[in-house]
């Protein structure tokens, strides 16, 4: 399963829309999202206040203050692939 992370803080518009982009992809594509608010922690918001929203694929940071909505599918896509690809990899090595 993808994840996608972002972390986001209350008020930004551009986190809302990032939010936003992010719930119209999920309605076509499956992926599991997990939203950060960074206010929650001292530490994150000290290391993220003047990156938000910032949007990580699977671990990676894919996204800093916009995301384009072709570029996030692709990126999507690519993560599917490797998924696939190594679900392959592991049933191959499994019968060999």
């Amino acid at each position: 399963m993808i994840t996608v992370e972002i972390y986001s803080q209350k008020g930004c518009c551009l986190c809302k829309k990032a939010k936003e982009l992010i719930d119209k992809v999920g309605s076509e594509v499956q992926f599991c999202v997990k939203e950060v608010d960074i206010a929650a922690s001292e530490d994150l918001f000290r290391k993220y206040k003047e990156d938000t929203p910032l949007v990580f694929i699977n671990g990676k940071k894919a996204f800093k203050f916009k995301i384009d909505e072709v570029e996030f599918r692709k990126r999507l896509r690519i993560e599917l692939i490797k998924s696939s690809m190594s679900k392959m990899w592991n049933k191959k090595e499994h019968f060999s």
